[in-house]
């Protein structure tokens, strides 16, 4: 990797048994290599760009060795990990690190924080650019913590959304537990899931113990927010304090995706699964379906996909670029990744055969 040149985009692939990293100067023609870290499961990458340059962060498990974050300053020749590994509770903690979720840097103008999202449930912040994390110990000892459980994959704090324009605000959501907020830096936390339905739950309407499955902040209007639940697709425009349902339109309301538009308010993305007993694309047609008003009405994208594809896509194995118009990607559990240089609209075939896709992301160079 270590020709890369300015322009291209690179794409990171976390897959059960190893990471992949793919480029392309026009995001059609993609070049593959890999894999690191092989045989290390990998849910989580970030991608730091703040300081003119580019640092890969990478959550990666190990089944005999556990879990920790590497990252590497370039673009994968070499990776460090720091000594006693990046995230580890204490002693005192009464537990132990099973996977990092997420890794998200914050904003421009707060270069060296970062943030990680753990199982058992739990958020981390970083101020030296994810080397080393430091528990919020107020969201872990929150006294809805009895309510909260784990999802069909595990206990996870899979959401980590800081505000661009207010350095005090974050949003996080967890499966299950649902959406959560700070106005004071992380501070304190309060349940923010009024509107979002559990219909399956013995309470249809509970203010603690969603399943949300993915959030995402839209760029524009930082106070509106889109959310996947477990059985669901929601909207809120101020800040999570109400949500409203958006799934009229969809052929189901169930998935795991929800991606926003990096410049454009009020655009978003979904790939719908077919739940509960099934979990394939509806009749096995894979597509991706898209909002440009915020979520009245959705429009379904097929293009370059294959006809038939029974495997689902998870939370974090989809993401969108910065580039314009916008690049959308997204990996299968089949091990296909597929990429789309038109905002969803057709898509090409990046790799086929790799193991499960757990995680992608993508960055310009």
């Amino acid at each position: 990797m270590g020709g890369m040149a300015i322009g291209e985009t690179v794409l990171a692939i976390g897959t059960k048994k190893g990471l992949w990293l793919a480029t392309s100067q026009d995001r059609t023609n993609w070049s593959l290599s890999g894999p690191h870290f092989l045989m290390n499961e990998i849910p989580s990458i970030g991608i730091d760009q703040r300081n003119g340059s580019t640092r890969l962060l990478v959550g990666a498990r190990s089944e005999h060795w556990g879990p920790t974050v590497f990252h590497s300053d370039d673009l994968g020749e070499t990776w460090t990990e720091p000594e006693n590994g990046a995230i580890r509770f204490n002693d005192g903690d009464g537990a132990a690190l099973e996977r990092v979720w997420q890794i998200q840097p914050d904003a421009a103008d707060r270069p060296g924080v970062v943030w990680a999202g753990c199982e058992p449930i739990s958020v981390w912040k970083s101020t030296d650019g994810g080397e080393h994390f430091e528990l919020n110990r107020a969201l872990w000892n929150h006294p809805d913590k009895d309510q909260w459980g784990a999802g069909f994959g595990g206990a996870a704090a899979h959401s980590i959304l800081p505000s661009p324009h207010d350095p005090d605000t974050v949003h996080v959501a967890m499966s299950t537990g649902g959406v959560y907020r700070s106005t004071d830096g992380g501070d304190s936390w309060q349940a923010r899931n009024h509107g979002i339905s559990a219909y399956f739950m013995p309470d249809p309407n509970p203010e603690v113990g969603q399943c949300v499955h993915k959030i995402a902040r839209d760029a524009v209007e930082p106070s509106t927010l889109f959310a996947q639940n477990h059985h669901g697709v929601y909207r809120s425009d101020d800040s999570g304090d109400n949500w409203q349902s958006i799934a009229d339109g969809l052929p189901s309301d169930f998935g795991f995706v929800m991606l926003t538009h990096p410049r454009r308010t009020r655009t978003a993305w979904v790939v719908p699964i077919k739940a509960d007993g099934e979990r394939i694309p509806p009749d096995g047609h894979l597509a991706v379906h898209r909002t440009d008003d915020g979520g009245a009405t959705w429009a379904r994208f097929g293009t370059g996909l294959p006809d038939l594809d029974y495997n689902v896509v998870l939370r974090d194995a989809a993401a969108v670029d910065t580039g314009d118009p916008a690049g959308v990607y997204f990996g299968t559990r089949g091990g296909s990744v597929y990429a789309s240089a038109n905002e969803g609209e057709a898509f090409v075939q990046v790799a086929s055969g790799l193991p499960d896709v757990l995680c992608v992301r993508a960055a310009s160079l």
